[in-house]
């Protein structure tokens, strides 16, 4: 079957994930070895098999669920699922393309708010500075989440050890991270 055919055949979100990552949800067999490999299953109310199922069920419902769940934002991404899947299915790439789209289409989970500011808070000091600066992810999550006093008896020991920088190291050609980043941000709409 050819790759157009085999994209015709999957619709609604199974369809959209191979589009955007390449990931062929109806690949997976159901063996269950990556939700009993993953060291979060327990957190998430559906295992990544259970994901994989809902995305080849291709029923509406069911995928708004998966779009509006915590699932998503409780994977680490630690690739756990990937090595033990049998048939290479990149859950990880896959759960990433569903987090972007449940933030796009405003349904992210309410439980996330934190997950996602930090999500933001680590983008904008690589967009800013071409690599991470510390600091500015901190004061910027912080910012974001309104926990302003939260571990900050922390800071003067790692300032003093050295372990955070005041001011940013900024790489040379930022212009060329921003082209990505717009880019990226283009590919995605």
């Amino acid at each position: 079957m050819s790759s157009e055919a085999h994209q015709s055949v999957l619709s609604g979100l199974a369809g959209e994930v191979l589009e955007h990552t390449g990931v062929k949800a109806n690949s997976c067999y159901q063996c269950g070895k990556c939700s009993a490999g993953c060291p979060l299953s327990g957190e998430m109310e559906y295992p990544p098999s259970y994901v994989m199922r809902i995305l080849q069920t291709e029923d509406a419902e069911l995928e708004e669920k998966i779009l509006r769940s915590f699932t998503i934002w409780v994977c680490l991404t630690c690739e756990m699922c990937y090595s033990r899947c049998p048939m290479s299915i990149d859950i990880p790439k896959m759960m990433d393309f569903l987090r972007e789209k449940s933030i796009r289409e405003g349904k992210a989970n309410p439980r996330a708010k934190k997950i996602i500011a930090f999500h933001k808070s680590f983008l904008d000091s690589i967009r800013t500075t071409g690599r991470l600066y510390e600091v500015g992810l901190l004061v910027d999550y912080k910012a974001r989440t309104m926990t302003l006093m939260q571990d900050m008896v922390l800071a003067p020991k790692m300032l003093s050890r050295g372990k955070l920088n005041i001011f940013p190291e900024l790489i040379k050609e930022r212009s060329k991270v921003s082209k990505i980043f717009s880019r990226s941000t283009k590919k995605n709409k």
